[in-house]
């Protein structure tokens, strides 16, 4: 058996079966530990890897052909495959607590395995296209049936789409020159067309007008989704241009772009979530201002360092994005909106869930103790070691996530001194919440706990993880 049909088609077949299931818990049982099994199948038996089960050796292969084209999972994705698929699990389980399962978890299961596919695909300008493929199956997660699409999925769709011509235009241009640029005036039409995809996919400012329309129209669970996988693979994807034109990789002003790009999405995304007045809009700020965390650590010149920062920074970000949306969620199943003015004073009535709002958005700010903490300040020294006022723009933007944490946590506990303190919450929202945050809390008490499990992933990269 071979790799791709392990992490790719079989997730793809049984997101199919899910849709057939009657019951929505038997949906999330069955979805959380299909992906929980992916997932410790990587860990103990990785690509090109044999194990003895008693007299029995197991092998699974890395490659596997389709219409002529190479699709491979080495051993060097063994770890984004373990984390992958460990956070589908988190992020299914969660739906036990929200309902929209069957929504969910399907779609979820497909797009994960189609943005796997793309970094496993060869040549690897068809990623664009699973990434597409991936794009379009996210309108059925966002969206109920019969529901109109809102201004902010339109959106989403719309410029997610636009970047395929471009990264492709782009690709077909640079075919041929891999070592070094053999035409000046055709490698800069190709990084122009290159830059131009790559903003779309990445929405970086002012593309990223989608994020908090899309949460005042779609359900925030599936919305964090979202926010989680495709800012992931999208620069996973980046990277591997990078790695593959050495006059790319090596390029000053490519830093300077990475550098200025991810300072304008930190600055401005935090800067906007210091004055948002909805509790969803704060969070899609939130979420944009990550993506140009990790520019910021692709900008680095010690590209080690950097690459150990970006993928250092997903497990917190997924943990505190599943909080965020899990308690942004409970507060949608309950009222019509999540503006301040309805929320007012809800902490007396939902504790666990104001509590795991706040919390997920001290934790994305960089809060002492929380698991982006020890992260973001080696990123933040490191910019301080080129430049003071790029760090200090830095400090200005994690200003502003604290902001917006704080104002939330005002408008939320703002209530009259006579209505008692009760939860509201079901068991499962409680439990969530709670595991969620404690997660946040561990690894910011023990980062040097992920070191060992994060260290081989820049290997993904034949040259950048050099």
């Amino acid at each position: 058996m071979s790799a791709p049909l392990v992490w790719i088609a079989s997730p793809l077949i049984f997101s199919a079966v899910l849709l057939f299931l009657p019951r929505e818990r038997w949906i999330t049982i069955l979805g959380t530990s299909f992906v929980a099994i992916l997932a410790g199948l990587a860990f103990w038996l990785p690509p090109d890897s044999a194990q003895r089960l008693g007299p029995i050796s197991l092998r699974i292969d890395s490659t596997f052909s389709l219409f002529g084209r190479q699709i491979s999972l080495t051993a060097s994705y063994q770890v984004i495959l373990i984390v992958v698929y460990g956070i589908a699990a988190f992020w299914f389980f969660g739906t036990l607590a929200i309902g929209n399962a069957r929504r969910i978890i399907p779609m979820g299961l497909a797009i994960t395995a189609l943005l796997v596919a793309s970094l496993a695909v060869t040549p690897f300008l068809y990623a664009a296209l699973l990434i597409e493929m991936a794009v379009l199956l996210s309108v059925p997660l966002l969206i109920s049936p019969g529901q109109k699409p809102g201004h902010g999925l339109m959106r989403f769709i719309i410029y997610q789409t636009l970047a395929m011509p471009f990264i492709l235009f782009a690709g077909f241009l640079l075919s041929g020159i891999e070592a070094g640029p053999a035409d000046v005036a055709l490698i800069g039409q190709a990084a122009i067309m290159l830059g131009l995809g790559f903003a779309f996919l990445l929405s970086i400012f002012p593309l990223y007008t989608w994020a908090p329309l899309l949460t005042e129209e779609s359900m925030p669970f599936a919305v964090g989704f979202i926010f989680s996988v495709f800012p992931t693979f999208s620069l996973v994807f980046g990277l591997s241009f990078l790695d593959r034109y050495s006059w790319l990789r090596d390029s000053a002003a490519l830093s300077t772009a990475l550098r200025l790009a991810g300072l304008l999405m930190v600055v401005s995304a935090g800067l906007w979530a210091a004055f948002q007045r909805h509790f969803g809009r704060i969070f899609a700020y939130a979420a944009m201002a990550e993506t140009g965390l990790s520019l910021l650590a692709m900008s680095l010149p010690d590209r080690q360092a950097g690459l150990q920062i970006l993928f250092y920074l997903l497990i917190p970000r997924a943990l505190a994005f599943g909080v965020w949306s899990l308690s942004l969620s409970v507060f949608k199943m309950e009222f019509s909106d999540l503006k301040f003015t309805s929320l007012k004073g809800v902490a007396r009535k939902f504790p666990f869930a104001s509590a795991g709002l706040v919390l997920a958005n001290l934790a994305i700010a960089g809060s002492p103790l929380f698991a982006s903490f020890p992260i973001r300040q080696a990123l933040w020294e490191k910019l301080a070691n080129q430049s003071i006022q790029d760090a200090l723009w830095f400090a200005l933007a994690s200003l502003g996530l604290w902001t917006g944490a704080l104002r939330a946590l005002a408008v939320l506990v703002m209530s009259p001194e006579n209505i008692l303190w009760e939860s509201k919450e079901t068991w499962s929202q409680r439990l969530l919440i709670g595991i969620g945050v404690l997660g946040l809390l561990t690894f910011g008490l023990f980062p040097q706990w992920a070191q060992p499990f994060f260290a081989n992933l820049p290997s993904m990269f034949a040259h950048l993880g050099k």
